[in-house]
């Protein structure tokens, strides 16, 4: 009884892994299927009972937006929760997607309570989170427990990574807290050395203004301020590039493969992180070798391999 099946649509098998790692860690007993697009999807739910359906926007063959639509026309999924995981956090995006019946959003890059709130919370809507969680194991009480639910519910992520500027007043005295480093802005990236090109990375814990260095189909080499937060190394973030008088934005999501200091002292004011690509969507690809060839013929960084 306690069995729920729930599927993981993404064409990025890091992002995939990444969910199916959060469900299984926090949900012992959750049966999970995946697929890489919305056309594979759609085969599998014809097939399949499926009780919640976590799926990426941007995909080739079939969107995320287009699967929804779908599903929304089937009598058997009319009502099964659809939770769109993705770093489209536009207003009229998600105006786009709630219009077609979307259950909730994601914005990537996300968080493990993130994506265990949403998750949670879908699962209680269509009565399946008691019979699933009677069959985890009992947590200590001081183990933690899920996360307080979003107050930026379908803003695609951009007011969950913000952070407060002050922490609310203690009842009891308590030593004042540090204050934390302020956010590096476009403009002390933009003095970062070796890199013209300027970008935005978004991390779960928040956002880093960066500079390109070196910028291919494959990967960018970015340096970022050090501060707070501090990036990680296997974390998911989402790199957000502008470039052009059109003000055209990409949104590229992908996983830091490496994070070191610039300069070759331990107090290095610079960091040099490795940003690594997942996406395999052919408008993301084709915007991007746009954005190399533009890139280097304005010599706004050099070309990767």
């Amino acid at each position: 009884m306690g069995k729920v099946n729930v599927l993981v649509v993404d064409d990025a098998s890091f992002i995939r892994d990444l969910v199916k790692k959060g469900l299984r860690d926090n949900f012992p007993g959750i049966q999970i299927e995946e697929a890489i697009n919305g056309r594979k999807a759609q085969q599998l739910l014809a097939r399949a009972s499926i009780d919640l359906i976590l799926c990426d926007w941007e995909m080739p063959e079939m969107s995320g937006l287009e699967l929804l639509t779908w599903c929304r026309e089937q009598d058997n999924l009319k009502t099964t929760p659809f939770i769109m995981v993705t770093s489209r956090g536009d207003k009229e995006n998600v105006i786009q997607a709630i219009q077609a019946g979307v259950s909730d959003y994601i914005g990537k890059p996300f968080s493990n309570d993130q994506l265990v709130t949403k998750v949670k919370k879908a699962l209680a809507r269509s009565g399946k989170l008691e019979a699933l969680m009677s069959s985890a194991p009992v947590k200590l009480p001081n183990a933690g427990g899920f996360a307080n639910d979003s107050l930026a519910a379908l803003t695609g992520g951009k007011a969950e990574v913000v952070r407060p500027a002050t922490a609310p007043a203690p009842a009891a005295p308590a030593p004042a807290a540090r204050p934390a480093a302020p956010t590096p802005s476009a403009k002390s990236a933009s003095q970062a050395p070796g890199g013209r090109g300027q970008a935005q990375l978004r991390l779960p814990a928040g956002v880093l203004a960066c500079v390109i260095k070196a910028l291919s189909l494959k990967d960018a080499q970015l340096v970022v301020r050090r501060g707070e937060p501090l990036p990680q190394v296997l974390e998911s973030a989402v790199l957000d590039l502008e470039q052009g008088e059109g003000g055209e934005v990409a949104r590229l999501n992908g996983y830091l493969h490496s994070v070191a200091a610039l300069e070759p002292k331990p107090d290095s004011e610079w960091l040099q992180l490795t940003f690594r690509f997942v996406d395999r969507d052919p408008q993301k690809l084709d915007y991007l070798s746009r954005l190399i060839a533009r890139g280097t013929a304005q010599k706004h960084f050099v070309p990767g391999a």
